[in-house]
C-alpha cells in the first residue's frame, strides 16, 4: 500500500510499557526512513515522553493519553477522554498509527481522530477502519517482526530487527554518582522483578544460580525498582554470598550504563531484557508467560530464552547459564 501524498503529521499510538516500546523501535525507525520530514508524536503513557530525549530523531512531540476503557495500563480517566479527543482531532494528522496490539478494543476508538489515513493490526470479527491499511494481527511470532510485517504492509521497507537504547551523557553521569564499587565486564546483573508475580521466576532460584557465579568470582549486583527492593531483598536473603543491592536508586538510563557494562544479564521476561538486547550484553530470560517466541530476543547467540512453563528445571537453567558465560567471556565490553 502506497500513501496518496506526503504524510507531514504522523501520530504513533503505542501506549505500553517499556519491554513493548523497544520492540517497536526497529518499526518506527523504518518509518522515520520513508518519512524523514514528517512530524512524528507519540501517544503514549506518562512515562513514554522520556523516549523524546532518548529518541530525538524518531518522535518530535507526545502527548499523554488518557486511558480508554477495556485496557488495562492505566485506569481511564473519563472525563479528560473528550478533551484529548478534541485535540487530536484538532491536531489533523495525516496517519494515526496503531502499534497497540490487535485493535478489538483501540481501533473504533482511533476512528475518532479522524485523521486522513488510520492504519494498524485488526481481527476479522472486529471493526476495521480502512481494510487496505490495516494488517490481520500476525499469531505467535516475534513482537519485532510483527511491527516489521506491518511496515511491509503499508510499503515501508525494513530498516533492520536491531533494538536500540541510546546512552545520552546524563546517563552516564547518573551512573558515576552511584559510585558501585564495579569493573566492567566483572559483574553480573540479576533482575528478579518484572510486571505481574505470575511472570517472576522464583527468589530462591535466582539467589541460587546468583551464588553460583558469584562461587565462581563474579559480582553480583541485584536490580529492581524501588517498588521491587522486598523482592531484591528476598533474593538476597537466600544468598551465601554478597551482593550488591541497587534496586531503588537507579534511573533508567543508569541502569542502561549499568547493564551495558555487565558481562551478563540473568532476568524475568521484562524490560530490562530488552535493554541488554539492545546493548549487546549476554543474558539469559526466564520466560514464566509461555511466549518466548514473541518477547525472546532474536539474536539466539547472545540471548537465551528459557520457557520455564514447558521444562521446570533449574539445572538446565544453570547448564545454560555457563554455556553463555563460556561463550562470550572473551567479549570486549561495548565503549
Amino acid at each position: 500500500m502506497n500513501f496518496v501524498g506526503d504524510l507531514q503529521k504522523i501520530a504513533i499510538f503505542r501506549a505500553l510499557q517499556l519491554g513493548d516500546m523497544l520492540c517497536a523501535i526497529p518499526a518506527i525507525r523504518a518509518l522515520r526512513t520513508v518519512f524523514p520530514d514528517a512530524h512524528i508524536t507519540l501517544l503514549g503513557l506518562p512515562w513514554e515522553q522520556s523516549l523524546l530525549a532518548r529518541f530525538p530523531g524518531y518522535f518530535d512531540a507526545f502527548v499523554q493519553f488518557p486511558g480508554y476503557p477495556g485496557l488495562p495500563e492505566q485506569a481511564p480517566d473519563i472525563a479528560g477522554f473528550p478533551a484529548f479527543l478534541q485535540a487530536m482531532q484538532a491536531a489533523q494528522f495525516d496517519l494515526v498509527l496503531q502499534l497497540q496490539g490487535n485493535g478489538s478494543v483501540v481501533n473504533p476508538m482511533l476512528a475518532l481522530l479522524n485523521a486522513r489515513y488510520t492504519a494498524g493490526y485488526w481481527r476479522k470479527e472486529d471493526y476495521c477502519p480502512d481494510p487496505a491499511l490495516f494488517l490481520e494481527y500476525p499469531e505467535h511470532i516475534n513482537e519485532i517482526e510483527r511491527h516489521l510485517a506491518l511496515m511491509h504492509h503499508l510499503g515501508i521497507p525494513s530498516q533492520g530487527k536491531e533494538l536500540e537504547f541510546p546512552i545520552t551523557a546524563q546517563d552516564k553521569d547518573e551512573f558515576e554518582q552511584l559510585q558501585l564499587p564495579l569493573i566492567p565486564g566483572e559483574y553480573i546483573c540479576i533482575h528478579p522483578g518484572s510486571r505481574g508475580s505470575w511472570r517472576q521466576w522464583p527468589p530462591v532460584l535466582f539467589a541460587s544460580l546468583a551464588d553460583h557465579f558469584a562461587s565462581l568470582g563474579w559480582q553480583i549486583v541485584i536490580t529492581g525498582t524501588k517498588e521491587e527492593i522486598p523482592l531484591t531483598l528476598e533474593v538476597a536473603s537466600h544468598m551465601q554470598y554478597t551482593a550488591i543491592n541497587a534496586a531503588g536508586i537507579t534511573t533508567l538510563g543508569s541502569l542502561a550504563v549499568m547493564v551495558k557494562h555487565a558481562r551478563a544479564l540473568f532476568s524475568n521476561c521484562t524490560g530490562i531484557s530488552h535493554i541488554a538486547a539492545a546493548l549487546q550484553t549476554p543474558s539469559i530470560v526466564i520466560s514464566m508467560d509461555g511466549e518466548p517466541e514473541r518477547w525472546g530476543p532474536l539474536n539466539k547467540q547472545l540471548h537465551y530464552t528459557i520457557d520455564w512453563t514447558k521444562e521446570q528445571r533449574y539445572d538446565r537453567v544453570l547448564n545454560w547459564s555457563e554455556h553463555l558465560l563460556a561463550q562470550t567471556t572473551q567479549r570486549p565490553i561495548l565503549q
